[in-house]
């Protein structure tokens, strides 16, 4: 670690989940800020030689004791991890949130973390503010707001939390996301362009850099920012369901790529004896109505919400997926439904 000409050392954040999209975007940006990125992961040896820039420490998410002795010493905690393949996904995750809140009031670090729409309900669309009621109708949007009510309890008792919430995201690092198992096929040339949602309802997406750019402005302005925080993005808003396709078109150079419908239909069939495929029938609301988490507060705390130009951030996406021509792994892996069962909500 080096230290600067009035000795004080560059501060330290443990990142969970720093190999996945937003918990790579973010450690990224931290490290440009300044910060001394520690990494929890199970393979810590191995990591370290594949992202040197990071401490990576030996441990596990879902253990307590290993995440408490990683945060020590750190003043933020990114948590941006879910458990491993998202399997047990609803008996695991509020465990994890408790071990890095025990963190948290063991190092007197703030915890901030990506958010998601699954906490609110049609009940509160097509606005949706911080504030809006949150009456989620399915299984893992429940688990959600169980998420942040332990968050917002544990910033009572004295833990600073920052939550961010976006839309679906998109951009280098993002494997598992609706835009790279579902959009569009990774490591192959763009043939086709899939389209979950219906035509004529918008869709809200996330560029990660951005995400990442709007918690580290945030986080550096401790003196302003309450206990207990939450923002909403704007991202990048597809009012018809229909730009996204067209702005993967015009940076990949082919103005003629169909359009296909996503096949919710084998969904639904093997959803009586693949469980994943419930959940993701579960949220395709998401898909069929209207919403719009709106920036307003953000904007009025920042002054301006980061934004890559979307031509730019898609162009960035498409290459880290190997969808340019250029980019094309000849050996990439061709199957899609057993990926889109990977599929996890917008924050991962």
């Amino acid at each position: 670690m080096t230290q600067t000409d009035d000795s004080r050392q560059r501060p330290i954040a443990l990142v969970l989940g720093a190999t996945g999209g937003i918990g790579g975007a973010l450690a990224a940006k931290l490290v440009e800020r300044g910060y001394e990125v520690r990494a929890l992961h199970r393979s810590a040896a191995e990591m370290q030689g594949k992202v040197p820039q990071y401490d990576w420490v030996q441990g596990d998410a879902m253990n307590r004791a290993d995440v408490v002795a990683a945060a020590e010493g750190v003043e933020l905690i990114a948590h941006a991890v879910n458990p491993p393949g998202y399997r047990n996904w609803g008996e695991l995750v509020l465990p994890m949130i408790d071990n890095t809140i025990a963190a948290a009031k063991a190092s007197g670090a703030r915890i901030v973390m990506p958010g998601t729409v699954y906490n609110f309900g049609p009940d509160a669309f097509p606005v949706l503010e911080e504030s809006s009621p949150q009456n989620p109708v399915t299984r893992k949007g429940k688990i959600r707001v169980q998420l942040e009510e332990r968050l917002e309890a544990a910033s009572g008792e004295g833990v600073p939390v920052l939550i961010v919430r976006a839309g679906d995201f998109f951009g280098p690092g993002a494997g598992n996301t609706w835009f790279a198992q579902g959009i569009v096929k990774p490591g192959k040339p763009l043939s086709s362009i899939t389209n979950p949602g219906i035509r004529g309802v918008g869709h809200q997406w996330a560029y990660l850099p951005d995400v990442a750019e709007t918690m580290v402005q945030l986080i550096e302005q401790p003196d302003r920012i309450p206990r207990f925080a939450r923002f909403h993005m704007d991202g990048f808003y597809d009012p018809d369901g229909r730009q996204m396709a067209e702005v993967i078109r015009r940076v990949s150079g082919k103005p003629d790529l169909k359009t296909k419908a996503f096949p919710w239909w084998l969904a639904s069939l093997a959803s009586p004896f693949v469980p994943i495929f419930r959940e993701l029938l579960e949220m395709r609301y998401l898909w069929n109505l209207p919403l719009r988490m709106t920036n307003r507060r953000l904007v009025s705390f920042l002054g301006a919400e980061p934004h890559t130009p979307i031509d730019e951030a898609m162009r960035a996406t498409l290459a880290s997926l190997g969808c340019l021509e250029a980019t094309i792994d000849p050996h990439a892996d061709s199957g899609r439904l057993a990926r889109r069962a990977a599929m996890h909500e917008s924050a991962s």
